[in-house]
């Protein structure tokens, strides 16, 4: 990978991500100072604040950081790939999919049994969703075949949550489903942090593999496999990490969408904008911006906590409008 146009991009965003992870630890509805965070860190401190660094937002930090470097990652792995700026995990139904799984161990109460269900379940779907996307493909390694494939696993996905929705026991099942749905980092543990770490990681890992494939992508199947790039073990590869990164993710943090578009655009033109260049921006850009989004919906004044993927849908609408507006040559 390189970044040759910008090379102080990494260290900014990196700077730019441990700015949010510390405005994540010391904003919220109880503000903490520097100081009493530094001496809970360091073994004192009064219990008011250890209670609330060390159990709700040392957690919550983490898992900012992990899943919106993870979704960021997918997005711009998926937008290489598939040669199309509007791609991003939902495109080809994983995060419906991994959805839909979490909602069926909300609706049949196995949440309540035991509390790696709901993770389990989740990702157990994405990867079902990812098996059903290479049927529905067939041998086809066409990207629009996959976005066809993807679209109806999403709707398929859709119709199910729908189902749950509509058929469920009680008003009280409705809006925990619901509000589930909305995505939220909201009353996070350590456990849900290590259910994540394990899928992103492996997920991550898989994706950044393939950076001179999405690079010789750009030439067109034809010049990539002249190339030597065997696009059937890539795409393999590509569709594995996204079902396990984005299904680890989305099984502890709800369904957050748009920061795989968004990150994508923000940090293109600060590259040489070949795919490969823009993967680890990407990445480090996602944690930043959703870390900064889950302190934003903190600091809102509202009733209740707005939940996280509310704001980041709103985030998304003006990269549309964008893309929107330069196709119509509006600019």
């Amino acid at each position: 990978m390189s970044v040759r146009r910008h090379p102080l991009l990494i260290p900014a965003l990196i700077l730019l991500m441990l700015i949010a992870a510390l405005g994540s630890v010391t904003l919220g509805a109880v503000p903490l100072s520097p100081e009493r965070i530094l001496a809970v860190l360091t073994g004192g401190g009064d219990d008011v604040a250890r209670a609330i660094l060390i159990d709700l937002r040392l957690p919550r930090m983490l898992l900012g950081l992990i899943v919106g470097a993870m979704l960021g990652l997918a997005g711009a792995a998926l937008q290489g790939y598939l040669r199309n700026p509007l791609a991003e995990p939902s495109v080809l139904g994983v995060s419906n999919a991994a959805a839909l799984g979490a909602v069926c161990a909300l609706y049949f109460g196995l949440a309540q049994v035991h509390p790696l269900a709901l993770p389990a379940l989740a990702i157990l779907t994405s990867l079902i969703g990812i098996g059903a996307l290479f049927l529905l493909a067939g041998p086809a390694e066409s990207p629009l075949t996959l976005i066809l494939a993807g679209i109806a696993i999403a709707t398929l996905s859709g119709a199910g949550i729908s189902l749950s929705l509509n058929l469920s026991p009680n008003p009280f099942a409705a809006m925990e489903i619901m509000s589930w749905l909305m995505g939220s980092l909201e009353n996070r543990a350590y456990s849900h942090v290590w259910i994540a770490l394990p899928c992103v990681a492996v997920g991550a890992a898989l994706l950044i593999a393939d950076g001179r494939t999405l690079d010789a992508l750009t030439l067109g199947e034809d010049g990539a496999q002249a190339l030597g790039i065997d696009l059937r073990r890539a795409r393999i590869r590509l569709m594995l990490g996204v079902a396990i990164g984005v299904g680890g993710a989305v099984a502890v943090s709800g369904a957050i969408g748009f920061v795989g578009l968004i990150v994508p655009h923000l940090v293109r033109p600060l590259t040489d904008r070949s795919p490969s260049a823009i993967l680890l921006p990407s990445m480090l850009g996602g944690a930043a911006l959703l870390t900064l989004a889950d302190i934003g919906v903190r600091l809102i004044p509202t009733s209740s906590e707005l939940k996280l993927g509310v704001l980041t849908a709103l985030l998304g609408v003006p990269v549309f409008l964008i893309h929107l507006m330069r196709e119509r040559r509006l600019w």
